[in-house]
């Protein structure tokens, strides 16, 4: 009899929404329990105008209590309107469904990404999915569609494709090309930190350029190989639904009409891939255009109450930032339609609009999913555990008397654990900023290096954590893309799916920051890892 039972058990999946169901009813009753305890922490500010240290203590928030549920209660719809990943997914896939719709992301695929070697292929999801975080956190909702989409397309495991690209975004976030949105929101807390130290000390926008430029393409080959080595053989190949049910079925075929099909059909997508090119550099320059200051009608991207432009274009309220991935929906969406009108693949508008909205009728549950990972990540917030935990991490450190290379991985590894807690770079930095900065000044390294620790420590764990908004999105097209309803794909596992990649990359910037400061390569124009 029991053994019956534990068979019954081993068969038994909860689906992701109960789990975040069940996380949220735990925090609610660990935030009283915490509370009643009198769980809070103590950290240190550094104040803009007289460059001070200010405390701030932080206690838990009791959610039981009458505040606690009222906020419970009247947030709910605020929560799940303003949660990032949900205005983001539905724009972006506003564009995308568009495109796919009209037959151009098939055909693009077909054509010119089939034929690709899977290596070369991997090695530019994850390039383009690291590089993404130059604008925030947009490439989980811009990429993990779409990729999945070109694998499902081209035969390839869709479910590999959406754990390529959210490695490739989560554990490279904040490593670009280019200075970006992680530079604006860092540098002021590193500069304001150093000068407790050296008060003639300046934090430029590109003291992290050469590090950053030159991991982007070292993770992304490592982790092309680990993809390609590990993580694939063990997901396996994708059944899609209609090989469960095959039946052989016998036609008579004219193999003169088939070819002259075959010809016309490559004629009219050839035309449609031809004016989805013009449109797409059409709008490419008229976006471009929008980001160049001081010509008539330009600049209407750029928040023009920054002095520099880097400021205009990624600060705080920055109109490139908000409106990145409408421009990116919008550029879906012509080209698609222009693909469609040239090449003759729908008949109407209508036809076009009901194979979109074909698409979002699959996705519809990603959006329940959403509202029950919003409330729990709200009240999380609200509970202020994660950054309790990260004071005391960060206090801890304050306490530990290292030097050099041990007080690099020592920093380094309590940054990624705090990230698990606390996934706003922003927020960890401006608690960490003023222990770490000044240690590692007076341990001869500098701060722009300090910094770059900062942000190898939050890429280590940032996709290891249920607590990452954008995370729902991952699990969410897991399960959409998952062929056995009765066994969802539950967080642990997806969590597993991670793990060779995780482990393996988080060595691989380890070695990285210690070979980089032993060698004493310059980490940004001019900046070195020493003082």
């Amino acid at each position: 009899m029991n053994e019956k039972r534990k068979l019954k058990l081993k068969k038994f999946y909860f689906h992701p929404i109960t789990v975040f169901l069940f996380l949220t009813v735990l925090i609610i009753i660990l935030s009283a329990i915490l509370s009643g305890f009198q769980m809070q922490a103590t950290y240190n500010t550094v104040n803009n105008n007289t460059g001070e240290l200010e405390p701030t203590l932080v206690a838990v928030e009791n959610m039981l209590s009458f505040d606690g549920m009222k906020f419970i209660i009247s947030n709910a719809t605020k929560n799940f309107i303003s949660f990032a990943p949900l205005g983001t997914l539905l724009i972006s896939l506003i564009g995308l469904t568009i495109a796919e719709a009209s037959g151009l992301i098939e055909t693009f695929s077909k054509r010119y990404l089939k034929k690709r070697s899977k290596y070369i292929l991997t090695f530019l999801v994850l390039f383009i999915a690291t590089i993404s975080s130059l604008i925030n956190e947009v490439g989980y909702a811009i990429l993990i569609p779409l990729i999945a989409l070109i694998y499902f397309i081209n035969g390839r495991n869709p479910i590999l494709g959406i754990v390529t690209a959210f490695c490739g975004v989560a554990f490279g976030y904040g490593v670009t090309l280019f200075v970006g949105s992680m530079e604006i929101s860092l540098m002021d807390y590193t500069q304001n930190a150093a000068v407790l130290i050296d008060e003639n000390i300046h934090i430029a926008l590109t003291s992290n350029l050469i590090f950053i430029i030159v991991t982007s393409i070292v993770t992304s080959i490592v982790g092309t190989f680990i993809i390609e080595k590990i993580i694939a053989p063990k997901i396996g190949k994708y059944k899609r639904e209609d090989e469960f049910a095959k039946t052989e079925q016998y036609r008579v075929i004219n193999l003169e009409e088939e070819e002259q099909r075959q010809i016309e059909q490559e004629k009219y997508e050839k035309r449609g891939l031809r004016s989805a090119l013009i449109i797409a550099i059409v709008i490419i320059l008229i976006f471009a255009y929008m980001l160049i200051p001081n010509l008539p009608y330009s600049g209407m991207l750029l928040d023009m109450n920054q002095k520099t432009y880097l400021s205009q274009l990624f600060g705080e309220k920055s109109y490139f930032q908000d409106g990145f991935t409408f421009m990116i929906a919008l550029l879906f969406l012509f080209t698609g339609i222009a693909y469609a009108i040239s090449s003759k693949s729908i008949k109407n508008d209508k036809d076009l609009i009901e194979k979109a909205g074909a698409y979002f009728n699959k996705v519809s549950y990603i959006f329940i999913l959403m509202f029950v990972v919003s409330q729990f990540i709200a009240i999380y917030k609200h509970t202020n555990i994660g950054i309790i935990i990260a004071s005391w991490l960060a206090n801890l450190l304050s306490i530990l008397k290292f030097n050099g290379i041990p007080l690099i991985v020592v920093t380094l590894l309590l940054i990624a654990i705090a990230n698990l807690f606390l996934t706003s770079p922003t927020t960890k930095w401006m608690i960490f900023s003023p222990i770490v900065v000044p240690m590692f000044m007076q341990s001869n390294i500098s701060p722009q290096f300090a910094q770059i620790v900062m942000r190898v420590g939050n890429s280590i764990t940032n996709g290891y954590t249920p607590i990452l908004a954008s995370f729902v999105i991952y699990i969410g097209y897991l399960n959409l893309y998952n062929l056995n309803k009765q066994k969802p794909i539950t967080i642990r596992k997806s969590l597993k799916m991670l793990t060779p990649y995780f482990l393996i990359m988080g060595a691989t910037w380890i070695l990285l920051i210690i070979g980089w400061y032993i060698i004493g390569l310059p980490v940004g124009l001019g900046v070195f890892p020493t003082l």
